[in-house]
């Protein structure tokens, strides 16, 4: 699958626009840090673009929440590995984080909502003009974008031995990169 057939497959089950361009924000990340590893770039970019599918369908089911989006993937013959790594990226079920790409995908999760949530507060509201040191500073407001899990954001040292500073400079280049289609 590439990342076309991703976007495609993603907008038959999602219409809130925000949240589309949220999974498209984890798909860039995801994408960069496959660079940087040296990884599948498309494998990992459809991942990312894919790991929410099943989210209008859940979101008062919190519990279901990317395990249903993994059955959706599997019945239309997407890889088992892109499969796991969507049902595993909800830290609700415990499941076992098996590959690099498994691990990026959960903490590239919720670094995009802060990311996002750093540039709107510009008065550009755009990513070129935010700095990684901003990203950094926000980081660490705890009352800023709360809902970016900052437990889950700082296991990126642990799980992909990158520092914070590198991963949120990754993170942040690969959303620069498609910051017209995010409208950021």
């Amino acid at each position: 699958m590439n990342r076309k057939e991703a976007k495609k497959l993603l907008k038959e089950y999602l219409s809130n626009e925000n949240l589309i361009k949220h999974c498209l924000a984890v798909g860039a990340i995801m994408k960069r840090l496959a660079q940087h590893f040296d990884k599948d770039e498309e494998k990992w970019e459809v991942t990312g673009i894919l790991h929410d599918i099943d989210y209008e369908q859940t979101k008062n089911n919190p519990k279901e929440h990317s395990l249903i989006g993994a059955k959706i993937l599997k019945e239309r013959g997407v890889e088992e590995k892109i499969c796991h790594a969507v049902k595993s990226h909800n830290y609700k079920h415990e499941i076992e984080l098996n590959t690099m790409m498994d691990k990026a995908l959960f903490v590239s999760d919720p670094l995009s909502g802060l990311i996002v949530a750093a540039a709107l507060v510009l008065p550009s509201k755009k990513l070129k003009d935010l700095k990684v040191e901003s990203i950094i500073n926000r980081f660490q407001e705890k009352r800023f974008a709360q809902g970016a899990n900052r437990e889950i954001i700082q296991m990126a040292k642990e799980l992909l031995e990158l520092k914070q500073k590198k991963f949120f400079q990754l993170a942040y280049e690969g959303m620069l990169s498609i910051s017209d289609e995010l409208e950021l």
